[in-house]
């Protein structure tokens, strides 16, 4: 079970769909929108809500994220009327699927899911995929039998919210296998058109584009040792066209629509300005390119940051003249090495463990 916002929920479900039928051809695995499941209403809610705070009223988040998220009353009156509202939804595509075992790679549906298995309303055991570093209530709950993070440092958190009933494991497999092979600075920059010289700065506002790409775009350009600076303005064709209007014919600036090449553009760059947390940071830590939360700093992109510079996993820059030293400090510096890309268990083996103890327990159940 996914959601339409954000690449950050799509991508997880489609690379684990992949890796489940690849390592088992007894599996059949189904990619369904859990949210449009849930009904019109929670969907209008989430995604026209969602582009409105995120676009237009930001300060509307904060209020909407400490009155759902951080405040415990109103969080939990929340998580109740969500259980009570989107749970006949998602209870009738499981049971039109039959399946093993429930994965959830969105917040909201895993909520959702939880709340029915403490109900007794879900007879299958539900996985919480787990892609953002910190501010987990949502992410993370009572009554999931298996969360799976990305990093290690999350693990704390999910005990807290989900507590010692479910098993959490830190695994690997969620983001796209080109992360995983080897791809040198030279090589990538030769696939993309870049020069072999000079420092390179991708600037990514996410699959939204949202952020202050405009402010960043500009100012980095100006920084000494940065030769081209990028902006990867992800489905959003409006920034892309105005970005494009504004820089046109101006060396050392490239505008770039939505890609699957991030492998290569992270392997490229020498830094990566980013405004949305998420496994684009995870992404980055893989190609050893060092990132700079900067651009829009609210509701659980801010606790995230608080969770980037408390684990010394990427600089946080709050203003632009802060923006500006953070990335000067960056290119003068030597790259980080990558971590081992074969450090965690793969996100598949374990919902494949998962599924494999449902279907061998005897319960009824779909065909994977």
């Amino acid at each position: 079970m996914t959601a339409s916002i954000g690449e950050g929920h799509d991508l997880p479900a489609r690379l684990l769909a992949d890796a489940i039928t690849a390592s088992d051809d007894r599996a059949e695995v189904a990619i369904a929108d859990g949210l449009r499941a849930m009904g019109r209403l929670l969907t209008a809610v989430a995604e026209d809500g969602s582009r409105a705070v995120f676009f237009r009223r930001q300060w509307a988040y904060d209020v909407t994220f400490a009155l759902s998220v951080r405040f415990g009353p109103t969080h939990a009156v929340l998580r109740e009327a969500l259980g009570a509202v989107g749970s006949r939804g998602l209870g009738r595509l499981v049971e039109r699927h039959r399946p093993h075992v429930v994965v959830s790679t969105y917040p909201v549906t895993t909520e959702v899911l939880g709340w029915m298995r403490r109900r007794g309303r879900l007879d299958v055991p539900a996985v919480a995929v787990i892609t953002d570093l910190a501010s987990l209530r949502f992410w993370a709950a009572r009554g999931i039998a298996l969360h799976l993070v990305t990093h290690p440092e999350s693990i704390a958190e999910v005990r807290r919210v989900a507590g010692d009933g479910t098993a959490v494991r830190v695994v690997r497999g969620l983001v796209a296998p080109d992360f995983y092979e080897p791809r040198s600075a030279a090589a990538a920059r030769r696939a993309l058109g870049l020069p072999a010289d000079g420092g390179v700065a991708v600037v990514s506002g996410g699959g939204w584009g949202v952020g202050d790409l405009d402010g960043a775009l500009e100012l980095i350009a100006g920084v000494p040792g940065v030769a081209v600076t990028v902006c990867l303005c992800g489905r959003n064709e409006g920034l892309r066209r105005r970005l494009e209007a504004a820089y046109r014919g101006r060396p050392g600036v490239r505008v770039q629509g939505f890609t699957e090449h991030m492998s290569e553009w992270l392997a490229a760059a020498d830094v990566l300005v980013h405004s949305t947390a998420g496994l684009t940071v995870l992404e980055a830590a893989m190609r050893g390119c060092p990132v700079i939360s900067y651009g829009w700093n609210r509701g659980h992109i801010r606790l995230n940051n608080q969770a980037f510079a408390r684990f010394g996993l990427a600089a946080v820059a709050h203003d632009r003249q802060e923006l500006r030293a953070q990335v000067a400090r960056v290119i003068a510096a030597p790259r980080p090495r990558p971590p081992a890309a074969d450090a965690w268990p793969e996100a598949s083996a374990e919902i494949l463990a998962l599924a494999g103890a449902r279907r061998g327990s005897g319960v009824a159940g779909g065909p994977g």
